[in-house]
């Protein structure tokens, strides 16, 4: 086969992966995003003396580099350094893990199931890749099932990589299938035997989900939520309105629609434009404002965004975010927070712990300190953001309900956002701001996400967007009601509080754990195998010497 086939079938590869992506996509391509690129592994792998060791490598890397361009070039419009960034660096990871796959396959005891090592690989890949310095998640498999949450109730049971690892089962026996084929093994009882077990993991999935779909109803335990999207353009708005200003936008959108019977009001990240600092929090003109607006329902309990700073006492340990006053010798962390007030004097506060690289973090701080003036083009800060150690929930006043304050990013880390739960939420609230990215399919998709969320936590869901898409999703992972983009609205709706806890919060991302483990192990077997066959192979070179 000439080699410009070969890069036609990894091009290939890239464009059914992006065809089956959120959101113009149809997840079912992704059934077979990967079988291309199957081939030309394969095809290597049988004719190896014809290729070098990272050949696959360079097929792999042009299909992933397409994948990510096509779906999440959108990241331009927020910044060009961390658009590049992101496509190159999550390009390369993904064509490490392809090719390292390729490698394993070479030492592996049996060769025609070895197909199956890119599954366990792949599961590893996402698994570990959720929780590093250059964590980015986005393009998980499991994620693409987002427009259909009909499809996959089951992630109550699995999490969304539940949907990674049925995706990829399905490319291998699609690979198979159509190996079979082109081996002209075109006996009705061969096909039959490959077509059946695609048959059985197409049709059985999806019949168990409809079975979970149709059976699950919410308890009635009703809460009044309402949610601001004021649309405050982040371009050259979010910075240069007054603070009292950005405040009133969010009063206004909301004022007709609180009601005595509100429990809770939620506006966006962001929404408070002002510095506000730990040590004098009360004092915030904002936090004032707030105050004066929930004067009138007591009941009333409300979550904003906002950035905040903690100021180090003298002689105090500092953290590894600390940063330093440049005309003082002194030292401050400083948060993309969400506060959460009510009646009572003490305001809530919560960090965001999972940090966009680059905006939000730099990438192993510690060794690359000296470069971090260079490290950021926009909306980002010097150095890393500080987090919280635990998964705060907030209790309303009248300590029926238990909320987290879920901001942005956060959103498509399921173990994680299970940890609320695990600390008693039963409702979970988004705040976002989408409008870097303009209106291209990143804040669509990144809405797409969230009914997933809500089915592996069977909890009710209110989104928060600045600009975006703010709505409410129930315990099924249905979108109850929507805002349009770029659109001011307020939106009101009654949701269900649910405590109990799902089999994928209790036990997280297992199938990520076993396949880890599993990949460890399988890598030293083959190794081993790789090993102890050059041995073999140098012996009978002796022997006929």
């Amino acid at each position: 086969m000439k080699k410009i086939y070969l890069f036609l079938l990894a091009i290939a590869s890239g464009l059914i992966l992006s065809a089956g992506w959120p959101m113009n996509g149809f997840p079912f391509l992704l059934f077979a995003g990967f079988v291309p690129l199957l081939f030309v592994e394969d095809y290597i792998s049988r004719f190896r003396e014809n290729f070098n060791k990272f050949s696959v490598f360079s097929y792999a890397y042009v299909t992933f580099f397409i994948w990510n361009l096509l779906t999440t070039w959108w990241i331009w419009n927020s910044t060009i350094f961390g658009a590049i960034m992101a496509v190159i660096l999550n390009s390369l990871f993904m064509a490490i893990v392809f090719t390292f796959f390729h490698w394993s396959k070479r030492g592996f005891f049996n060769p025609k199931h070895a197909n199956y090592l890119f599954v366990l690989y792949w599961i590893s890949f996402e698994y570990l890749h959720l929780d590093w310095d250059l964590s980015w998640p986005w393009l998980n498999l499991g994620n693409s099932f987002g427009m259909f949450p009909k499809w996959v109730q089951w992630y109550e049971l699995t999490g969304a990589l539940g949907g990674s690892l049925w995706i990829l089962i399905m490319n291998v026996l699609f690979f198979n299938l159509i190996k079979t084929l082109l081996n002209h093994q075109k006996s009705i009882t061969k096909i039959a035997f490959s077509s059946l077990p695609i048959l059985v993991f197409i049709i059985a999935p999806m019949m168990f989900s409809a079975s979970l779909y149709r059976n699950y109803i919410e308890k009635p335990n009703p809460v009044e939520v309402v949610v601001a999207q004021p649309n405050v353009n982040p371009w050259n708005e979010q910075f240069v309105l007054p603070a009292r200003d950005v405040i009133n936008r969010n009063f206004t959108i909301i004022d007709s629609l609180v009601t005595p019977e509100t429990q809770f009001v939620i506006c966006p990240e962001s929404a408070i434009q002002e510095d506000i600092w730990h040590h004098s929090i009360n004092k915030s003109p904002s936090i004032l404002l707030i105050r004066e607006f929930m004067k009138k329902y007591p009941n009333l309990n409300f979550v904003i965004g906002a950035s905040t700073f903690r100021l180090f006492q003298d002689e105090e340990k500092l953290t590894k975010t600390a940063r330093k006053f440049s005309d003082v010798d002194k030292y401050y962390d400083a948060f993309n927070s969400a506060l959460f007030i009510n009646s009572k004097e003490e305001i809530g506060l919560y960090h965001k712990s999972r940090l966009v690289p680059g905006p939000e973090k730099m990438p192993f701080q510690q060794l690359l300190r000296p470069f971090q003036d260079f490290a950021f083009d926009l909306g980002g800060t010097v150095g890393s953001l500080g987090q919280s150690a635990e998964r705060d929930v907030f209790t309303s006043v009248d300590e029926k309900f238990k909320v987290p304050a879920i901001i942005c990013y956060e959103s498509i880390y399921g173990e994680f956002c299970s940890e609320f739960v695990k600390n008693g939420a039963n409702l979970l609230f988004i705040i976002t701001n989408d409008g870097w990215w303009g209106n291209t399919a990143g804040h669509r998709q990144h809405f797409a996400f969230a009914p997933l969320l809500s089915i592996e936590t069977r909890r009710s869901l209110a989104r928060s967007a600045n600009t975006g898409i703010s709505g409410f999703i129930n315990q099924r992972g249905d979108i109850i009601q929507k805002t349009e983009y770029w659109v001011p609205a307020g939106i009101k709706a009654s949701l269900n509080a649910n405590d109990e806890i799902t089999f994928y919060v209790k036990y997280g991302d297992y199938i990520g754990r076993l396949f880890t483990f599993l990949s460890g192990l399988f890598i030293l077997i083959s190794i081993t195998s790789s090993i102890t066959n050059r041995k073999k192979l140098k012996l009978k070179r002796q022997q006929k010497g």
